[in-house]
């Protein structure tokens, strides 16, 4: 097939806590991408140009199809046969390393899909290959329907603390404040709203775009991790702390500009990491993350090390939500329309 010719493309829609993520399990047969693992597929389309899955990552994110905080992803093939399948997650600016709130509707789909086998009670758990590593979607089963999922991460950890950032603010001096850096499969700058003076709720989702900008510009090659850049900045504000959990509630900003309706599977990953380094996450107690729609994540440390050599502990986080359909589409893709391969508004 010509990449010029028109297509169909088929997807599946599932949106987790608020979150969407379009599903595209069948790609067109000139949309491939080489490479032996899900890292390698990754870095072969972002260092083509207009390679033909970037093309039809704006056609199915971008209006007329998407919006500009449109999350999906292209089901690939798995690093080995340890995993069911691998997948390329993708947004508004291009494709990500991690994406928790996909794997955990990639759980949802497996199941639905009959990739796994459904249970009456209990877990069954769906392997998948993403670009940070390997991880795990439990799904969780009580009498016979799927009551939630378990995300289970890479390695995380804290790689910064108290960076100093400097942002101006129309009208009014400068703020000053310190940002801790962590991975939990990308990376992750986490801001006390406080520090900040901005409330999170909707209404505010601009402004916080605005400063995560800002801090992204100031914090520059700190930010970079295992080759990537700084990926999102969590605005969180603690609610309560108790010896059974911490609460909080969170705004993420991922990529150059989109907000993230979940309160985030990898940015909850990233936050127990920097908890745990300041020794107020530990044994079973929980992070209860609030996202600035009102749906909540809860996420647990299911193991930690401290690795010799190495200022912060490592951990494997869990993180609990659950996913619903939305929908299925068939999109049709025609290289002549005058907005190929889309658009979208800051």
């Amino acid at each position: 097939m010509s990449q010029q010719e028109a297509f169909w493309v088929h997807t599946e829609d599932w949106h987790t806590a608020g979150e969407p993520f379009r599903i595209v399990a069948d790609l067109p047969p000139h949309c491939t991408t080489t490479g032996n693992t899900v890292w390698e597929r990754r870095l072969n389309i972002i260092n083509q140009p207009n390679h033909p899955l970037d093309l039809l990552r704006q056609s199915l994110c971008h209006e007329p199809r998407g919006h500009a905080d449109m999350y999906g992803g292209f089901i690939v093939p798995p690093n080995d046969s340890g995993a069911h399948f691998g997948v390329l997650f993708w947004h508004r600016d291009g494709f990500s390393t991690a994406c928790g709130h996909g794997t955990i509707a990639l759980g949802r789909y497996a199941v639905a899909k009959g990739l796994v086998e459904a249970v009456q009670e209990g877990a069954v758990k769906v392997i998948i290959d993403v670009p940070s590593g390997r991880v795990t979607a439990e799904v969780n089963f009580k009498d016979g329907k799927v009551a939630y999922v378990n995300f289970v991460n890479v390695p995380s950890y804290q790689y910064a603390r108290d960076l100093p950032v400097s942002i101006s603010v129309p009208g009014s001096e400068a703020l000053q404040f310190k940002v801790d850096l962590s991975w939990g499969g990308a990376s992750t700058a986490s801001v006390d709203v406080r520090d900040v003076g901005v409330e999170i709720k909707p209404t505010n989702t601009q402004r916080f775009i605005e400063l995560a900008r800002q801090i992204k510009a100031q914090i520059r090659t700190h930010g970079e991790h295992k080759g990537t850049s700084l990926y999102t900045v969590s605005f969180f504000e603690t609610l309560s702390d108790s010896d059974q959990a911490i609460e909080q509630k969170n705004v993420v900003v991922y990529a150059e500009g989109a907000i993230d309706r979940s309160p985030c599977g990898s940015g909850t990953a990233a936050r127990v990491a920097v908890l745990l380094a300041q020794g107020k996450l530990h044994g079973n107690k929980k992070l209860i993350q609030h996202s600035i729609v009102d749906t909540t994540f809860e996420a647990r440390i299911i193991s930690q090390q401290q690795d010799e050599g190495s200022e912060y502990p490592t951990c494997i986080p869990e993180v609990r939500g659950n996913a619903f359909l939305t929908g299925r589409h068939s999109f049709f893709i025609d290289p002549s329309d005058p907005t190929y391969p889309g658009f979208f508004f800051e």
